[in-house]
């Protein structure tokens, strides 16, 4: 494509993408759909201008960011939250697949495929779709919810199950001697497979760890960057070669980091590049909707859709019911699995090229998979509908039941910085009981303040997807301890504009640095020399007879309309000789 071209693509993508995902917001409908509507406009099977007739290839480019997504799921899943999980993950999951792939199978019987094509498409629109389900979730603060952690195990499920969906493709297309022939001893692929897991474990554990440890000591942000990318793709290229899903391997990594004091900066870099593939992701499955095909027989391929979903919402209903999952959360469980997965397109694409599917019955599934993504957050409305009839006890926001190392609750505080005044804040709300964390740049502090015993994350405190992933637009205080003017003002005015309701009180070298602060956004700013000055006169004061009542008014006197009363001449030496 020349340069040109690709602007002019560029531009007229972001112009529909803009409107579709303003208005769909507007309607409450959230982003995800929004951009699947653009795809639907731009993609190649509409009329009107087309961004590319390269569909596969860009989807293809952009499952990276499930990737990204899958890994900053892992970072916020405990090994040990995992291992809790296993009912769900082993039990509820492979149940869900069993009977979904059964009963879609049975339904394309009916329709005079043929058993080994039916197979293929029952147990691919068995599967769900990782990608949109988790941002969705995501987009509502829904991650750690019960039916959240609920959706996310059979996804996981869904995604080990690849592995063995994939290679029943080629026997049914009568390749699969052959292809076992052809390839390494069973030894070899079990010893590859064990291999590439301790390589990731590896990496993961003492590699990546060490090398973020250095590159942070250095201040190197862009090492530090690289070496987290390396890490995600490390892990995903392992796993994809050793016969399971990328996205598998990229939870993995996450994971073994998600431990790490790093957890909340390493979230923070790879947020922005996660968004913008995620969104050409969704894009993309948009562009995928064949309009052409849906047109031939718009009756069928409606009856198709709509019997597939509800196959699947019976199917989770009844699995729910099995293992006692409750009405509400199956409920919204059965609503948000409902649609096929991008790895459905995987396993149609290589059952067409092995002859197991023809040209039909590929369009067919490939449209069924990208219509059903496409009313997802429409069934996720409904479900969350349904399910409040039966639940109708109040609820927390499940995003408040997340908090980095904060036991489960989210953090009411927020400290920039852990240095000495840092410290004594958080040693201070230690003492009161009342959920916080502290961010620093210096890993030295970290470790400190990880030895302590407190939540103490590296990252900049400046950084708007850090303070995100903090949890500050549901804290209820921001202390900036930082002593660096420049960047507590840019936190400051960060987080007016970001989040104008948290309140911000912030540590000041002087009077007119808190001026300065306070100018930025800050609701409050401590000047340290005039407090400590004010503190010396106060106990001045006590000792020579004064009244505690007494002293405190005068002291609240001299803080009054910014420290008026004590504020120097400015054509003296005032502040620069604070003593």
């Amino acid at each position: 494509m020349e340069p040109e071209s690709f602007v002019v693509a560029a531009v007229f993508l972001l112009i529909v993408t803009s409107v579709t995902v303003a208005l769909s917001k507007r309607f409450g409908l959230g982003p995800v759909i929004g951009l699947l509507v653009a795809g639907v406009i731009v993609g190649p099977h509409s009329p009107g201008p087309v961004v590319t007739h390269n569909v596969e290839e860009l989807r293809r480019f952009t499952e990276l960011g499930v990737v990204l997504l899958l890994f900053v799921i892992g970072l916020e899943i405990q090994p040990s939250r995992l291992a809790a999980m296993r009912r769900e993950v082993f039990g509820v999951g492979s149940l869900q697949i069993a009977l979904a792939g059964a009963t879609i199978t049975a339904y394309l019987l009916l329709e005079h495929e043929t058993w080994e094509a039916a197979l293929v498409i029952g147990l691919s629109l068995a599967l769900s779709s990782t990608a949109l389900v988790m941002q969705l979730l995501r987009d509502r603060g829904e991650v750690s919810s019960r039916h959240g952690t609920t959706a996310f195990a059979v996804l996981l499920m869904q995604d080990l199950a690849v592995v063995p969906i994939m290679a029943l493709v080629p026997l049914l297309a009568g390749a699969g001697a052959e292809t076992l022939a052809a390839g390494p001893p069973l030894a070899e692929r079990i010893a590859l497979i064990a291999g590439m897991l301790a390589l990731v474990a590896g990496f993961g554990r003492f590699v990546a760890p060490f090398a973020l440890e250095r590159l942070a000591r250095q201040g190197n942000r862009e090492g530090f960057l690289l070496v987290v990318m390396l890490a995600v793709f490390l892990a995903a290229w392992a796993m994809h070669r050793a016969g399971a899903s990328m996205a598998l391997g990229a939870f993995m990594m996450g994971m073994l980091l998600s431990g790490s004091r790093y957890q909340l900066q390493i979230q923070a870099l790879i947020e922005p590049f996660k968004g913008l593939l995620m969104s050409i992701f969704f894009v993309a499955v948009g562009m995928s909707v064949d309009l052409g095909a849906i047109g031939g027989r718009p009756g069928a391929f409606a009856r198709d859709v709509v019997v597939i979903v509800l196959l699947k919402i019976l199917v989770m209903g009844v699995v729910g019911w099995l293992f006692a999952l409750g009405r509400a959360v199956t409920v919204r469980v059965s609503f948000l699995l409902a649609q096929g997965g991008e790895f459905g397109f995987v396993l149609l694409g290589s059952a067409r090229a092995l002859g197991v599917l023809d040209d039909a019955a590929f369009v067919t599934g490939i449209g069924v998979i990208s219509v059903s993504m496409l009313v997802t957050p429409l069934l996720a409305r409904l479900g969350e509908t349904i399910a409040r009839r039966w639940d109708r006890t109040p609820r927390l926001s499940p995003e408040a039941l997340r908090g980095p190392d904060a036991g489960g609750v989210a953090p009411r505080v927020i400290i920039g910085g852990y240095g000495r005044v840092g410290h004594t804040v958080a040693a201070v709300l230690s003492c009161s009981s009342i959920p916080f964390i502290a961010v620093d740049m210096d890993p030295a502090r970290v470790a400190r303040g990880k030895a302590d015993g407190f939540p103490v994350f590296y990252g900049d405190v400046g950084d708007q997807e850090l303070l995100s992933a903090a949890g500050a637009g549901r804290a209820d205080l921001m202390v900036l301890t930082i002593d660096q003017e420049q960047a507590a003002l840019r936190a400051v005015t960060l987080l007016r504009s970001a989040w104008p309701e948290l309140r911000v009180i912030a540590r000041a070298r002087d009077l007119a640095a808190s001026g300065r602060l306070l100018e930025a956004g800050a609701t409050q700013a401590y000047p340290e020399a005039v407090e400590s000055s004010l503190r010396l006169a106060g106990n001045a004061l006590q000792m020579i007879g004064f009244a505690g009542g007494d002293v405190d008014l005068a002291l609240r006197d001299a803080r009054t309309c910014n420290y008026a009363l004590v504020r120097p001449d400015p054509e003296g030496d005032g502040e620069r000789n604070p003593g």
